[in-house]
């Protein structure tokens, strides 16, 4: 068994090539995962920019499933050949955080793909507690949609959505269109969705938005929360997806009074964002930041497994390793929802 793979390889901030690497060895409690796919996420891209914090030298991807090729010695409930999906969040379950069950908060969190190496290789060592057991008739790419639906699950739980609600989704990347599909599962009967690209707005009002605006056309703001807007007054829930300092303003200002301001996006590390103390407060808003899966990627594997979520129109390109590393380094191409990294293609 040849003991050298490929990986891409984040060397510091601003340095990401292909390497070629020793396979991992696995510990006793250890799956030896194939990797059969790993989305790029806008968290890869913060890593590559110093935007969001990691240790490099690693091998970052944090979105990925494979097929087990060996286990250590003391895995029970796993086999060779089985396709799984992988948590890439490892609490310690030692500290208050982990206690209180508040597992994404955890003092000593490690997460694969960002302390410790990750997907975007031929093979990574995944720890048995991670991993999920996927079915073997499930398309090899759709296992590496669990981790983001599984971060936008927690979002959605968050907001307590109810029948009936009203939902404004901003961004309309793959946080955003999943995060539109749970809305639409939870019961929500208007989920306006606000994004520049038109190829975008279109997917999100097949996928279940009842309107969606264009935010380089139209005032945002009028058109969902005004007199004469979708939501006059404005919206139940917003969830802020993009992750820039725009949107995050806006969510602000387009929830109702009383209402709730869930930021699910990811934004740069030091980006600050203007609002008024004031308009919280006299307006009783609510806002919650969403911070990564705790307890949910089991139910996100479940629901992907069961197809209740479109995965397929998300994809919107594969690539091999060899053109991982540039794909993170650039940013996302016009249209682009998720780029999915192949390591076996064929």
């Amino acid at each position: 068994m040849a003991k050298i793979m490929k990986a891409v390889r984040l060397e510091a901030v601003g340095s990401i090539a292909l390497r070629e690497v020793d396979k991992p060895d696995i510990g006793p409690d250890e799956l030896l995962v194939r990797v059969e796919a790993c989305g790029v996420c806008g968290t890869d891209r913060h890593l590559f920019h110093g935007e969001f914090p990691c240790t490099p030298p690693v091998t970052p991807g944090h979105e990925f499933s494979g097929i087990v090729e060996a286990i250590g010695k003391s895995v029970s409930g796993f086999a060779v050949g089985d396709r799984v999906t992988g948590d890439p969040n490892i609490a310690c379950g030692r500290c208050a955080h982990c206690h209180a069950g508040r597992v994404n908060l955890c003092s000593n969190l490690r997460a694969i793909g960002i302390h410790r190496d990750g997907g975007f290789a031929e093979y990574l060592a995944l720890p048995q507690k991670q991993a999920f057991i996927l079915p073997a008739s499930l398309k090899p790419t759709h296992g590496a949609f669990c981790e983001p639906l599984g971060c936008c699950l927690h979002g959605v739980e968050l907001a307590e959505i109810r029948p009936g609600s009203s939902v404004a989704v901003l961004g309309g990347g793959v946080i955003g269109l999943l995060t539109v599909q749970l809305a639409r599962l939870a019961g929500a009967t208007t989920i306006i969705l606000s994004t520049r690209q038109a190829s975008r707005r279109a997917l999100a009002e097949d996928l279940g938005a009842t309107a969606t605006v264009d935010p380089t056309a139209a005032d945002v703001i009028n058109t969902v929360a005004g007199p004469a807007g979708l939501a006059p007054g404005g919206v139940d829930v917003v969830f802020e997806c993009a992750g820039v300092r725009e949107t995050v303003e806006q969510s602000m200002r387009l929830a109702r009074a009383g209402g709730t301001v869930v930021i699910v996006g990811v934004t740069p590390q030091g980006m600050k964002a203007e609002f008024e103390p004031f308009d919280l407060l006299f307006r009783e808003l609510k806002v919650l930041g969403s911070f990564l899966n705790p307890y949910t990627h089991r139910r996100a594997a479940e629901l992907i497994a069961s197809g209740t979520i479109e995965i397929d129109r998300l994809i919107s390109r594969q690539v091999a390793l060899e053109d991982a590393a540039a794909v993170i380094a650039n940013p996302p191409a016009p249209g682009e929802v998720k780029v999915l990294v192949v390591p076996h293609p064929g």
